[in-house]
């Protein structure tokens, strides 16, 4: 038997609670982990308190990441013993995922835990710190370098906008952070930013050009507030998109892309390559400070991950929220 966070829904209603199941309960799959940390992302967030349709199948079990020991394995690349790492997929949407002490999943889904890392530090970091890191990556791919002025991180409280901060000054860049939550100017600026905006310059309506002011953005919130990012990014620069916050819709103009050359850069994180993958914790584990990591991260039980989950999407939660399944 093992502890799991189980969504289940009926003709009406979705509910949730943690409960105990059995270890053939769990879907199929090549091979099993005994998980020790999972995380609480926005996603999962929406999944348990069912604000939108993220499930695709009932039962399940929420969380889209993980991080554990294998416990047993017909897939190749894996032996029990083996520490790995999990992020996306569609776990936690489509397959049974890691808010729970057990999982059973393809091999091919796996990456190894770098060995810089420890379980509970990775899942700090989780799908929110491995999708800032592929928009560093981004963005050094298209040529924004630190020489070229400042960058700009959206919903820089958040759990991407946290661990981009930090990436980003740890690189070499002038970090701006902007946040709805100003009063938390000193956390932003001990993970390494220069300058806190307050979100309201970016997140109403405004001009199709407006001044130059960014070399590069990585931004999690979408609609107006990335809109007006572009609008502000300097000849040549580039834009990493990888969040809807604020909203899907984007009102923008060609604008910026067409009179400046800026570039949009959609950073997938769900079904993103293997190569990308370890790309990006490997930036992870070399250049996040252990030190930096605890102060992104907080930790909570999983009997404390439904209540948790409001809080998220109620702005309320600062960082990381690190999950630790077995208690």
């Amino acid at each position: 038997m093992f502890s799991a966070l189980l969504i289940t829904k009926d003709q009406t209603e979705q509910s949730v609670s943690v409960t105990e199941l059995a270890e053939d309960a769990l879907p199929a799959g090549n091979v099993g982990v005994a998980v020790e940390y999972s995380t609480l992302n926005y996603k999962d967030a929406l999944a348990i308190t069912g604000r939108s349709p993220i499930v695709r199948s009932f039962p399940m079990v929420p969380g889209i990441d993980l991080a554990g020991v294998v416990t047993d394995s017909s897939h190749s690349a894996w032996k029990p013993g083996d520490r790995v790492v999990l992020n996306g997929w569609g776990v936690g949407e489509r397959h049974w995922g890691g808010l729970a002490q057990r999982a059973r999943l393809d091999g091919d889904w796996l990456i190894p835990l770098p060995a810089e890392l420890t379980t509970r530090q990775a899942m700090a970091l989780g799908t929110a710190g491995y999708t800032a890191s592929l928009c560093v990556e981004a963005l050094l791919a298209s040529g924004v370098r630190p020489d070229q002025g400042e960058v700009l991180v959206t919903g820089a409280t958040g759990g991407v906008g946290s661990v981009a901060v930090a990436l980003l000054a740890r690189a070499g860049y002038t970090v701006a952070a902007s946040t709805g939550t100003t009063a938390e100017a000193e956390y932003l600026q001990g993970l390494g930013a220069t300058s806190v905006l307050d979100r309201a310059e970016l997140s109403g309506p405004g001009k199709p050009l407006q001044k130059e002011r960014w070399a590069g953005v990585v931004d999690s919130v979408g609609s107006h507030t990335l809109v007006n990012a572009c609008a502000q990014t300097r000849y040549g620069g580039a834009v990493a998109a990888c969040g809807l916050a604020q909203g899907m819709d984007l009102p923008a103009t060609v604008a910026p892309f067409i009179l400046r050359g800026v570039s949009l850069l959609g950073v997938d994180s769900v079904m993103a390559p293997l190569d990308r993958r370890r790309a990006a914790w490997d930036r992870l584990s070399r250049d996040l400070d252990p030190a930096a990591i605890e102060v992104i991260a907080s930790e909570i039980p999983l009997s404390d991950a439904i209540a948790t989950a409001g809080s998220l999407l109620d702005g309320a939660i600062r960082g990381r929220v690190v999950v630790d399944v077995n208690r």
